[in-house]
């Protein structure tokens, strides 16, 4: 890995002040074709990017792949190249008895079990994400329909599956509040907030961890999980483009 952050790849002129940032490589590509003459500005083992334009606003969009440690290489890089506001959109697991596959689910701040922010600040630092990108979420997907959105705080995990050597995130956190588990929303608002920047998130569950607590029964391939994926990346992409 290069000592200068600078050289890690992405010519910052190429990179817009705002990004999405999502797992998966093949929805950055998803996303791409959302955006007015994308082009590809990087592609590199997980991380593909593309910076085009939503509404007259010029975004990036990268991929940082699975688990908050890879996904903190890439957001360091984009911050370091001058991005001032981020939102990752993402699957979870919803964490709230009732809520179906494919339903979108709005982050308002971070459980940090990621295992990596430690190492950043202390823990006593909270995850926060930004009220100005959750308002900018609310406001986008009420014009996309999703007037009645679940909305709270999100486990980010280190682990996707559980071990029965330890407690369960399962059996606890949901008694306090939290909605959904992922696996990279706390790495993204910790290190908004070490460069002065904002960040949100927006989710799509692909099961319910409260109903079926067992990840090997996840079916991503259903119909309303493609569904939520398209609102998502578009109700993402819209409240980037409502940002100053």
């Amino acid at each position: 890995m290069p000592k200068d952050k600078s050289q890690a790849g992405f010519n910052p002129e190429l990179v817009a002040s705002h990004a999405l940032v999502v797992g998966d490589p093949q929805r950055a590509s998803d996303a791409a074709e959302l955006l007015e003459s994308a082009e590809k500005i990087w592609d590199r083992r997980e991380y593909r990017a593309f910076t085009g334009s939503r509404a007259g606003k010029r975004i990036t969009v990268c991929s940082h792949g699975v688990g908050a440690s890879g996904a903190a290489y890439i957001f360091e890089v984009l911050f370091t190249a001058g991005v001032t506001t981020v939102i990752r959109a993402g699957t979870c697991g919803a964490m709230v008895a009732g809520v179906p596959d494919g339903a979108l689910i709005i982050g308002t701040g971070a459980i940090r079990a990621d295992g990596i922010t430690q190492a950043m600040v202390p823990m006593e630092f909270p995850a926060i994400a930004d009220r100005h990108v959750v308002r900018a979420l609310e406001s986008a997907a009420a014009r996309h329909g999703y007037t009645d959105l679940c909305t709270g705080i999100v486990i980010t995990d280190g682990l996707y599956f559980p071990y029965t050597y330890q407690p369960s995130l399962v059996d606890m956190w949901p008694k306090l509040g939290a909605v959904a588990i992922e696996m990279e929303f706390a790495a993204l608002l910790i290190q908004a907030s070490i460069h002065g920047a904002r960040a949100g998130g927006i989710f799509t569950s692909d099961g319910n961890v409260i109903e079926e607590p067992d990840p090997w029964a996840v079916n991503s391939d259903k119909e309303v999980i493609f569904t939520g994926k398209k609102a998502m990346l578009k109700i993402a992409l819209d409240a980037l483009a409502e940002l100053d």
